[in-house]
């Protein structure tokens, strides 16, 4: 199965929990794909603590080869750049959400 996420959220809870269903969905031979929206294009910013360790989330999910993308304009509204993933467009979402059997949204 292909997942396609949208993570809309700049909250530790909600990134983690994104991530984590990720990792499980690649560890269960699947492909996912998350795509960084809105508050969730603050990623980088999220901190971690001791109930959320989201930055080891990102990197556990990176290197099981799971695909991270960031909107291009929520980080241009926000002044920011990403040190996380590659910027994309309204395009590479639309193609997301074509090619993945399913779409869930955290946020």
């Amino acid at each position: 199965m292909k997942l396609g996420i949208i993570l809309q959220s700049n909250k530790p809870e909600h990134a983690w929990n994104t991530f984590r269903l990720g990792i499980a969905a690649l560890k269960a031979d699947h492909h996912a794909e998350i795509f960084l929206m809105s508050e969730g294009s603050e990623l980088d910013d999220i901190p971690d603590s001791e109930d959320f360790d989201v930055s080891a989330k990102v990197a556990e999910f990176k290197e099981l080869k799971g695909a991270i993308y960031a909107c291009g304009s929520c980080l241009k509204v926000r002044g920011r750049e990403s040190g996380t993933c590659p910027v994309s467009t309204m395009s590479d979402l639309l193609a997301m959400v074509e090619s993945s059997d399913k779409v869930l949204v955290f946020g």
